[in-house]
Parts: C-alpha cells; sequence; structure tokens
C-alpha cells in the first residue's frame, strides 16, 4: 500500500510524525509513506488553495517534502505532480494538535486536505487529537490514543465501503490509550456558544490587536454528537462529502422560482 501523509499544523509537527508511523503500520514493510506537508503551520484555513501566487518545494528526504503553501496544496502537488505515475491509495492528514469536531471542521485545514484527496479520487481520512487537562501539558501523553489506536482504526475505514467523494474525519479523545472508547459513528455536532471570539490586547509600541479564542464547550452539542462523544472519551468517526448542498432545502423550495 502507498500513503500520502500531510498536515496543517506543519512539516516539524509531532503529530505529523505520528501520523506518518500510523501510515508506516497501515501500509506495511512492503508498502511506501511519502509525506508532503506545509513548510510552516497553517492552521485554520480550511480548504483554501494557493490560486495567486507560488509554490516552493523542498526535498527534506527520501519520500518527505516541505510545501510553502495550503494543506490542500500539498495534496494536490502530492497526487498530481510527485506521485502523478505511481498514484497512493490512501491519504492521511494529521494527527492534528488539537480537536476538529462540531464547526471546527469548516475552518480545519487537516479536513481541507482530505477533501482534497477525496476530490481526487482517493481514499482520504483526518486524524486530530482532542486535548484537555491533564494531558494537554503532558509532551509524552498528548498523542497517545492516537498513536495507540490510529493504525486499527485506519485498517477498519479501509474496509468500509467507499462511495465518490467520501472522506472521515476521526477524532481521538482527550484520554489515556487505555481509556479510550470506541471507535463510534458520529454526526457532525454545532455548539450552542459561539465558535470564536476575539479577544483585545495592545502591542508594546501602543497598537491595538486581536487575538482569536476557541470555544472549549463541547458538551453543549447534542449527547450523540461528535464533539460530546469525544469529550466523554470515544473515538469519533464521522463520514463527510465535499456537496454543500442542503437537500431538505431544495425540496421545501421547489416552487420559490
Amino acid at each position: 500500500m502507498r500513503i500520502l501523509v500531510t498536515n496543517d499544523d506543519g512539516v516539524s509537527a509531532p503529530g505529523l510524525a505520528v501520523a506518518q508511523a500510523i501510515a508506516e503500520e497501515v501500509a506495511g514493510p512492503d508498502g511506501e509513506v511519502w509525506t508532503v506537508a506545509p513548510a510552516f503551520e497553517q492552521s485554520g484555513v480550511s480548504h483554501a488553495i494557493s490560486y495567486t501566487s507560488a509554490i516552493k518545494m523542498e526535498q527534506l528526504g527520501p519520500r518527505k517534502y516541505a510545501c510553502a503553501g495550503t494543506p490542500a496544496d500539498c495534496v494536490i502537488v502530492g497526487l498530481l505532480e510527485i506521485l502523478k505515475d505511481t498514484p497512493p491509495d490512501l491519504v492521511l492528514s494529521g494527527v492534528n494538535r488539537g480537536h476538529n469536531l462540531a464547526e471546527d471542521a469548516v475552518y480545519s485545514g487537516t479536513l481541507g486536505a482530505a477533501l482534497e484527496g477525496a476530490l481526487l479520487g482517493r481514499k482520504a481520512i483526518g486524524l486530530s487529537q482532542y486535548f484537555a487537562p491533564p494531558l494537554a501539558s503532558d509532551p509524552e501523553a498528548m498523542f497517545e490514543a492516537a498513536r495507540a489506536h490510529g493504525a486499527a482504526t485506519v485498517r477498519k475505514l479501509l474496509t468500509a465501503d467507499w462511495t465518490p467523494d467520501l472522506f472521515f474525519n476521526v477524532n481521538f479523545p482527550p484520554v489515556r490509550a487505555a481509556e479510550a472508547q470506541g471507535p463510534v459513528l458520529a454526526r457532525q455536532g454545532r455548539r450552542r456558544v459561539g465558535k470564536f471570539a476575539p479577544v483585545s490586547r495592545t502591542s508594546p509600541s501602543g497598537r491595538p490587536y486581536f487575538w482569536l479564542t476557541h470555544s472549549r464547550d463541547n458538551a453543549s452539542t447534542a449527547p450523540e454528537d461528535d464533539a460530546a462523544m469525544c469529550a466523554k472519551g470515544f473515538i469519533t468517526v464521522t463520514p463527510m462529502r465535499p456537496d454543500y448542498t442542503d437537500n431538505t432545502a431544495l425540496d421545501r423550495l421547489a416552487g420559490l422560482f
């Protein structure tokens, strides 16, 4: 099996090494793992592409490249240039440093890469690791659940019925590996509170600026949704696709025009 690995945290991110280890285990001794990851952090860029600027590439080692672009750029270049003659069987994106649950999925560069893989006809999975105290302050334990359960979860998904454009969003819970439950299928949730909020600051030179803070109210989603289930300790798996059409609205609004 040949696997393309990417992420949105950057080519030096610790979660990328976890994803590479998962890919190596899934690919097996006769497989190949290729990495094309952003040269610098691209968190929150969603499915953006560098449509109006050049994309610089640097080979860092055998089968490993840094791309001065977005996660979707990495997949496009990886599939259509670097691996154009030997296409991969799977695109793995992650392991993201932090969860991509509920409306996070709309902003996620991790899932933007998986979406691009699906659009280009490849099986694609986004992997993210939910952090919460006390694991969030323990570098050794941060990715423990993803590291321990990632390969088995990916292998299970590879046996699924993959329809065109399907990709998966997998989130590992903020618990030690032995405490993780699941995996379970879960709908993408929606938090009752705002997703992001600006926090005002002032620079040493007196200029105002803002940081965006992220809502952590995952328990506010419906109990069976991805954010609530992952917060309870479950590995959540959400099937997704790039079609934004609201089919219910199409039927409801049929007589509007």
